[in-house]
């Protein structure tokens, strides 16, 4: 049975999450191992939903923020256990950067913290790296949204240990060209899907990405071809081209305001959207938000990729991302995260929560 010390530090913590594997849809034996190190600790109300835990404490006071984290991890790629380099300073493996430093600081705040200065909520949930219907923190959001009420929400996704505010919507379309199938000896008698598909790729080649400034931070769209398929045969002309297109939108913009930009930019093309998730605005002029800001220091940025802290706007609660870790190692089989990045955070939220 795998057991955490919450009295540990928080590197050795991380440590211990690591090494209890988690890939999406495969989190309970962390899951229960959280929620019994949880349920030890008498200042928190401590709720458990499927693979997802939610420790509330109940001091009554006049101010609630809420600090999330997801468990799970993408799968294993010769990164699992961890590892830790001492003479650098870095700790490697598997959900060092994504997400289980950030894990870490959550639970040591979590159980030390028995009388902070705004009541807390401390989320920690599954399936946030697969598909939307599986997401742990997606299914709290629409079944009891009341478990996540608060006036400031901090998702600990790695951001270099710097606040990054908001996010970007992301969704993607199928852009379909048709043709006539015909033997490739008489291509004249068909119509080829995928030579007609050039003209779909030459809009996307031309396109401007829109930069729009928000609360004084700059975001940039991206509106890009991920997938090409069609084709039949070695020997036949293709009926049909399938350009599948992300769009990265800022959020001043709302899914209904993307997908028409989409289908605009698309125009005389079949145009089918297949998956959407909404942005976030940064929310910098609350003043939660701003007093964490304020508390953390250091230059807020922009997030460019989708986060939950979307979930969070959804329900009115202005959110931010606050990390340990450079996402540019998130997925990568060389995940790792620097020991003095996961302490800087816990150093930082707790300052801010005992100030």
């Amino acid at each position: 049975m795998a057991t955490l010390d919450l009295t540990t530090d928080v590197v050795t913590l991380t440590r211990q999450l690591m090494d209890i594997e988690s890939v999406s849809l495969n989190e309970l034996e962390l899951a229960d191992a959280v929620e019994r190190a949880l349920a030890a600790y008498d200042h928190l109300v401590v709720e458990r939903r499927g693979n997802s835990i939610v420790a509330r404490t109940d001091l009554g006071l006049p101010e609630r923020v809420v600090v999330a984290g997801h468990l799970d991890t993408v799968p294993v790629n010769g990164n699992f256990p961890s590892r830790l380099d001492e003479a650098t300073g870095i700790l490697h493996g598997l959900g060092a950067c994504d997400m289980k430093a950030g894990d870490a600081v959550i639970l040591k705040l979590a159980a030390s913290l028995e009388a902070p200065n705004r009541d807390v909520t401390y989320v920690l949930y599954d399936a946030e790296e697969i598909e939307a219907v599986h997401n742990g923190l997606g299914k709290l959001a629409a079944s009891e949204p009341d478990l996540l009420a608060g006036d400031f929400a901090i998702l600990m996704e790695p951001s270099n240990a710097g606040v990054e505010a908001g996010c970007q919507g992301t969704l993607r379309v199928e852009v379909r060209t048709t043709g006539e199938r015909s033997h490739s000896a008489r291509s004249w008698r068909g119509v080829n899907a995928i030579h007609k598909a050039g003209e779909v790729l030459r809009r996307l080649e031309a396109y401007v990405p829109r930069k729009p400034v928000i609360d004084g931070l700059e975001y940039h769209e991206g509106l890009n071809a991920v997938f090409v398929s069609g084709g039949v045969a070695g020997n036949v002309i293709p009926d049909e081209c399938v350009v599948t297109v992300n769009y990265r939108f800022a959020p001043d913009r709302s899914e209904e305001e993307a997908l028409a930009f989409v289908q605009s930019f698309f125009d005389g093309y079949e145009v089918t959207l297949t998956d959407s998730a909404p942005s976030a605005l940064p929310g910098l002029d609350r003043p939660a938000a701003k007093a964490f800001i304020e508390a953390v220091g250091g230059e807020v940025g922009p997030k460019f990729g989708w986060t939950d802290v979307a979930r969070f706007t959804v329900l009115g609660i202005p959110a931010v991302n606050y990390g340990p870790g450079d996402p540019m190692f998130a997925h990568k089989a060389d995940e790792h995260v620097r020991i003095s990045e996961i302490t800087t955070c816990e150093l930082a939220l707790r300052d801010w929560l005992t100030a």
